[in-house]
C-alpha cells in the first residue's frame, strides 16, 4: 500500500504505546518520514512546554504532576488528525488518556522482552522510573504491572524484538488496514 493510499484511508492518529525501550520514538520517526505524516513525541512536547527535562520534572514535582502534564499534552494533540504520536510508557495508566486515544486514533502497542529493553535503555540516564533500578528483574516486574493496561487498550500489537524499524513499520501498516 502506498503512502498516499494510507493517508487517504486513515484520517485518525496512530498512537504508539508500550514500555520504555520498545521503539516508540524510533518507529514514529521512521513512519513520519515514510508516510509523510507529522510526528509528535509527547515526552519531548512536555519537556519543551515545561522548559525542563522529564527527569527534572519527576525530581522537582513528582510523577503525579508529570502525569497531569502528559494528559494535557495528549488532549492538545488529539485536536488534530493524521499524526503519528509517540506516547510515554505510562500514558495508559489513566483511563481518560486511553479513552482519548481510542476516540481519536488507532493504538499500536510495541512490545519487547525485558532483556531487550534493558539492552536498549541501560546507558540512558533520562529514565526516571528506572533510576536506581536499572536491571532486568525490575524492568520485568514493572512491565508485568502494566501488561494488562497495555493489552486492554491496544488495537494492534507488534513485537519489536529482533526486527528492523522498517520491518516493524511494514507490519504495523499491514495490520492497520486488514
Amino acid at each position: 500500500m502506498s503512502k498516499d493510499e494510507v493517508k487517504k484511508l486513515f484520517h485518525k492518529n496512530i498512537m504508539l504505546i508500550g514500555f520504555m525501550g520498545t521503539g516508540k520514538s524510533t518507529v514514529s520517526s521512521y513512519l513520519s518520514k515514510w508516510l509523510d505524516m507529522e510526528e509528535v513525541d509527547l515526552d519531548a512536547m512536555i519537556a519543551t512546554n515545561a522548559k525542563m527535562s522529564i527527569p527534572e520534572l519527576f525530581e522537582q514535582y513528582g510523577e503525579a504532576y508529570f502525569r497531569d502534564l502528559e494528559t494535557k499534552a495528549l488532549l492538545e494533540v488529539q485536536e488534530r488528525e493524521q499524526l503519528i504520536v509517540s506516547c510515554g510508557g505510562g500514558i495508559v495508566l489513566r483511563d481518560e488518556n486511553v479513552n482519548a486515544m481510542k476516540e481519536h486514533g488507532k493504538i499500536v502497542l510495541l512490545t519487547a522482552t525485558p532483556e531487550t529493553i534493558y539492552e536498549r535503555v541501560k546507558d540512558n540516564k533520562s529514565r526516571p522510573i528506572l533510576n536506581g533500578n536499572m536491571n532486568v528483574e525490575y524492568i520485568a516486574r514493572l512491565m508485568e504491572k502494566r501488561r494488562e493496561r497495555y493489552l486492554h487498550c491496544a488495537d494492534i500489537i507488534i513485537d519489536t524484538d529482533n526486527k528492523s524499524v522498517k520491518q516493524i513499520s511494514e507490519e504495523m501498516i499491514q495490520k492497520l488496514f486488514v
